[in-house]
Formats: C-alpha cells, sequence, structure tokens
C-alpha cells in the first residue's frame, strides 16, 4: 500500500500529464539546481564538433570508399536504384539527385558547414535537421564503409537533438527556450540503452571470456586498430584484466541505473562513463565514438554542477538566460508526437534485447516503418570477443614471381612499425580489412572490387594507403595472404625490436588479374 501511494504521489501519475511526469523524472523546473540550459549549450556544441569530425574524417576517403574511380561507387548505386522499383523512402539519401564526385563534395562540405553553425549556435534547429539529413545520404550512400554502430548513434542522437534545441536564430537575439523534458529524458535513455545493452550482451552472449573475465586479456591484442598504448596494457597480469572487466560490468550494467536518479546519482554515473570512455580512447581507435558517449554524458549534469566546474570567463561567454521561454505550441506538440513515437520503437528495441522475443504493441511495425532512416536502434559492443587476430597481406606483382606489399596507414602489417593512433579520424578502409580478414573474400564483394582498382592503378583508392610498392604502373597480378598476428611479448620486443609476431595460414584470395 505504501508503494502504491508513493506512486500515485509522483507527479503526472494520477492527471495522465506525461510532460509533468518527466519534468518529476528529470527534475526540470527550469530554473535553480534543476535547470539544464548550460547542460544543453554544452551538448550541442560538443555535437556540432563531433558532427564536424564524422564529416571530415569521411570527406578526406570518400573518392577512394564511395567516389567513381572508388572501391563502391555510389553513382553506379544510383543508376541500378534508379532503373529498378526502389524508391527515396528505401534508400533516403541526397544522392538521388545526382552520385557523382562532386555532389560527394557538395554532401561533405555543407556538412561542414553546418557543424560549425552549430557550434556557433546558428539557427540550431535547422542545421541539426540539415547535419541528420546530411549524414543519413552518407550512411546510406557509404553501403559497406558506413555501416558502424556509432553511425548509428550519431543519427540517433542527432534526431533527438532537434527535440532539445533551441528556438533561437542566432546566439543572444532571442529568450531561451525552456528545456523540454521529454526531448532530455529520450537523450538519457538513448545514453541508458547504450551502456547497458553493451554489457548485457556480453553476458547472454555465451562468450566464455566474458563469463570468466579473462576478454580484456584479449581485446588490447585483437581490436580492430590497436594502440601502442594497448601493447603495453598487453603485458599487465591477468589479475588486473579480471579486475579491469568486473569495472567494466558495474559501468555499464549498474552506473545506467543512476542516470535517473538525484543530481548526485548523475554526476557519479556520468563521471564512470566518462572515465570508462577516456581510458576506451586511450587504448584504442574508435574515432568519435567515446567523443559521443561522453557528449550525452554531459547532459546527466544539471547547471548548479556545471557552474561549479566551469570556469567563471566561459559562464560569463554562456551567459545566463534569466527566465525562460515557454515552448511554442507549434512546436511543442508535434515534437511530442515525435518523441513519443521514438521511445515507444527504443523501448520495444530494448525489451526485445533483454527479453528474447519481446516488443511493446506495434513496437515491431513501428521500427519497420523507420529503419530505412537508420535513426533508432539496438546497441551492444564487443558482443563476442575475438581470440586471435587474423590480417590480411595485399600483394602485387608484374610477373607473378616477385610479390610487394600494399602498406595500409593504419592496421598492422610491418611488425617492427609501432602501432599508432588515428582517432578521432576512422579510416575506413583499414577497419574492413579487419572484418574480411575474419570472413571468406567470396563473401566480401567490397574487397573484391578493392583488387580490382589496385590492378587498375586507381589514384583515388591508392590515395587510402600508405604506400604504393607500383608508383609508375598498375601491377599485372595481386594477391593476398592470411596472416596471424600477436603481440610480442616484453623480451622479445626487447631482443628483436618488434611490436608483432606473425605466422602465414595460407592464401586469403587467389591470384588474380584483369584478363
Amino acid at each position: 500500500m505504501m508503494m502504491i501511494e508513493w506512486v500515485r504521489s509522483i507527479p503526472g501519475i494520477a492527471d495522465g500529464n506525461i510532460v509533468h511526469f518527466l519534468s518529476w523524472l528529470t527534475g526540470i523546473s527550469g530554473e535553480g539546481t534543476s535547470s539544464f540550459v548550460i547542460s544543453r549549450w554544452v551538448f550541442l556544441r560538443a555535437l556540432g564538433i563531433i558532427y564536424l569530425i564524422a564529416f571530415v574524417s569521411f570527406w578526406v576517403q570518400a573518392k577512394g570508399l564511395i567516389g567513381s574511380r572508388g572501391i563502391l561507387p555510389i553513382q553506379d548505386m544510383m543508376t541500378g536504384l534508379k532503373s529498378g522499383s526502389v524508391s527515396w523512402y528505401q534508400f533516403p539519401t541526397l544522392f538521388w539527385l545526382s552520385g557523382s564526385d562532386t555532389m560527394i563534395h557538395v554532401v561533405c562540405a555543407l556538412g561542414v558547414l553546418s557543424s560549425i553553425l552549430l557550434v556557433a549556435g546558428v539557427f540550431p534547429t535547422l542545421n541539426l535537421f540539415f547535419l541528420w539529413l546530411l549524414y543519413l545520404s552518407l550512411v546510406t550512400a557509404g553501403q559497406d564503409f558506413m555501416s558502424f554502430q556509432w553511425d548509428i548513434l550519431l543519427l540517433e542522437t542527432g534526431l533527438l537533438a532537434l527535440l532539445l534545441a533551441p528556438s533561437a536564430i542566432l546566439p543572444g537575439l532571442a529568450r531561451e527556450t525552456m528545456v523540454p523534458p521529454l526531448a532530455l529524458f529520450l537523450l538519457w535513455f538513448l545514453l541508458f540503452r547504450l551502456m547497458f545493452e553493451s554489457g548485457f550482451v556480453k553476458l547472454v552472449s555465451g562468450d566464455s571470456s566474458w563469463l570468466d573475465m579473462t576478454a580484456l586479456r584479449y581485446h588490447y591484442e585483437t581490436q580492430p586498430l590497436t594502440t601502442w598504448t594497448a601493447w603495453y596494457m598487453h603485458q599487465l597480469p591477468l589479475w588486473f584484466h579480471w579486475l579491469s572487466t568486473v569495472i567494466m560490468y558495474v559501468i555499464e550494467l549498474a552506473l545506467p541505473f543512476l542516470f535517473f536518479g538525484t543530481p548526485t546519482m548523475r554526476l557519479i554515473a556520468a563521471a564512470g562513463t566518462a572515465a570508462l570512455m577516456i581510458l576506451i580512447f586511450l587504448t584504442g581507435n574508435y574515432n568519435f565514438f567515446n567523443l559521443l558517449t561522453v557528449a550525452l554524458a554531459f547532459l546527466l549534469l544539471n547547471d548548479a554542477a556545471w557552474r561549479k566546474m566551469l570556469p567563471e570567463t566561459v559562464l560569463k561567454f554562456i551567459g545566463e538566460s534569466g527566465s525562460l521561454a515557454p515552448l511554442s505550441p507549434w512546436f511543442a506538440f508535434p515534437a511530442a508526437v515525435i518523441g513519443t513515437l521514438l521511445f515507444w520503437i527504443a523501448a520495444s528495441g530494448f525489451i526485445g534485447t533483454v527479453i528474447p522475443g519481446g516488443s511493446l504493441p506495434l513496437g515491431d511495425r513501428l521500427a519497420s516503418v523507420l529503419r530505412p532512416f537508420r535513426s533508432v536502434s539496438d546497441y551492444g559492443l564487443f558482443r563476442v570477443m575475438t581470440r586471435t587476430r587474423p590480417e590480411i597481406i595485399v600483394e602485387g606483382s608484374d610477373d607473378g614471381e616477385t610479390w610487394k606489399p600494399y602498406a595500409f596507414r593504419w592496421k598492422a602489417g610491418d611488425v617492427t612499425r609501432r602501432p599508432g593512433f588515428a582517432e578521432p579520424h576512422q579510416p575506413r578502409l583499414d577497419w574492413q580489412m579487419w572484418f574480411a580478414a575474419l570472413s571468406d573474400y567470396r563473401s566480401e564483394s567490397w574487397f573484391q572490387n578493392f583488387l580490382v582498382r589496385l590492378l587498375q592503378g586507381s589514384p583515388d583508392v591508392l590515395a587510402l594507403l600508405r604506400s604504393n610498392p607500383f608508383p609508375d604502373h598498375p601491377p599485372r597480378f595481386v594477391r593476398s595472404r592470411l596472416f596471424v598476428y600477436r603481440f610480442t611479448t616484453a623480451e622479445e620486443r626487447r631482443q628483436i625490436g618488434a611490436w608483432w609476431q606473425r605466422e602465414e595460414r595460407g592464401l586469403y584470395s587467389p591470384v588474380m588479374s584483369l584478363r
């Protein structure tokens, strides 16, 4: 009976006012310690910087990946789609207008411009919409090279940020609007799903290394693009990796429930989440993923917490908003409808993750309707730990006897070359090479196209590599060999000066030529 009375006492429950309920849940009252205006300001600027990183990172590789002389030309795909019965809804991208290299540059350039304007606080709502649409266009057109969870996470974050953004046109020209409690709740729930699902899928995957706490013993060595700091982490004793795994589970499975607690609880949860992301950032190459997760954690802090952490000069630059303008009914009602729909789909997917076969009424059907827009997803990183590190070495030859290797910019190759940091940039070809090594080359059509481009001597594709052993002419033949790499021990490195030891396992793909 006491529990029932407590539930009835929650604001918004008795009268069915969902906005009132979410205001109570998130602690928003628009003033004092429950204000999130500074939090919103910090989050939107961080999101603008992350969008900027994402667009610039893809732009410098775009021609080699999806350009007319790239590995998976978007122009060829769009020609095929236009001749078929595929609609814009099924393949939402601005490249319906044109699949040319010029259009690729235009989309990336507009993304960079909108990112800068968002950081400057200019037309935040409009620029957030442009950024979502432009990045969706790249994710759709990028095919295998834009199929990562963090690309979907950025789209989902950007879509929800649309509901959070102030309606001002220019900073300082209009009174700050209140922070919509539904939008804030949805972003908290997104961070909750990201963290909790990442821990949950490890436990239920059946991977024994996650159950016996030895997974991190393999992680540093077998992650897609490892770093020199990971080599040192790998040398630490097994008890350290065991303890690290336990701490990771606490952060991923327990702390997310504090996201909906008191300000102090949220501060602890935000600090733990940020600490985990920083450690991952310092030992691996996961582009903007860690930065985006930290940016979401920023929203857990109310303005009172920010005032304690930020210097006075920064607070003066942000400015005091004073009284907050109410949300316009023209914005509040459609935002509430869209937000409720997105919450229902996300909650249904979350239930399906933790309860196999579970969902909310109409949840699966609504999810299928929005699936082409790639903006609501389930998450779960490192579900199964890779125990060994297969690596593909691509070689070319003029005579079929003497073979020269192509060197990639970031993936493992030369055993004496120190693993480096690429983040926040994501070298997407190098990433795809890691996945290809775990499968058969015949199931990786992009890899076969990549070999064809090497035989053709495509300058755009060759620009993705660190070095070209055939600078004057393309080779007549190419092949790929498969090796298993492992980190050297501290003693081995002292003796031979190498970061890796490797053992050949035979051909990955046979000798090929344009003939």
